[in-house]
């Protein structure tokens, strides 16, 4: 049991070295619950989302016209909901920031909330564990 273990760890191992620069950056996770990060599936097509930016869609899977926001354009550490009427279910952040994302329009929370780190490639969720109405970007 323990010797097939290692020897799939290993050949994942193998594949990831082998993998070509050109290909899709290395490290983009995505939370497919509360608190754990997982890389993204082998095959699995990650959201269009730029150096700097927190892009939030509409619909799983990164579907749906993405909300693009970058630090020029938020405050920092304050509650940024999500224009009335609307939620995010899939999400990126690129920013180089730890973005927490709310349950509740107003950053309440007594709903559900997660936060994602944005260093190195930044982290790809394609399934939030929630529809996500608010954001706040931390400073460090």
């Amino acid at each position: 049991m323990y010797t097939k273990t290692f020897l799939a760890a290993a050949a994942v191992a193998t594949a990831l070295l082998a993998a070509p620069a050109s290909a899709a950056p290395a490290g983009p996770a995505s939370a497919a619950s509360p608190g754990v990060a997982r890389a993204a599936p082998a095959g699995a097509t990650l959201g269009s989302c730029g150096p700097g930016q927190l892009c939030l869609w509409p619909k799983a899977d990164f579907r749906g016209r993405a909300q693009t926001h970058e630090l020029a354009s938020v405050d920092i550490e304050s509650c940024i909901a999500l224009p009335p009427g609307t939620s995010a279910q899939s999400l990126a952040n690129r920013t180089g920031r730890p973005v927490t994302t709310y349950q509740s329009a107003v950053c309440a929370e007594t709903g559900d909330f997660e936060t994602y780190p944005g260093r190195g490639t930044g982290t790809w969720v394609p399934q939030a564990p929630y529809q996500v109405r608010a954001f706040k970007i931390w400073e460090r």
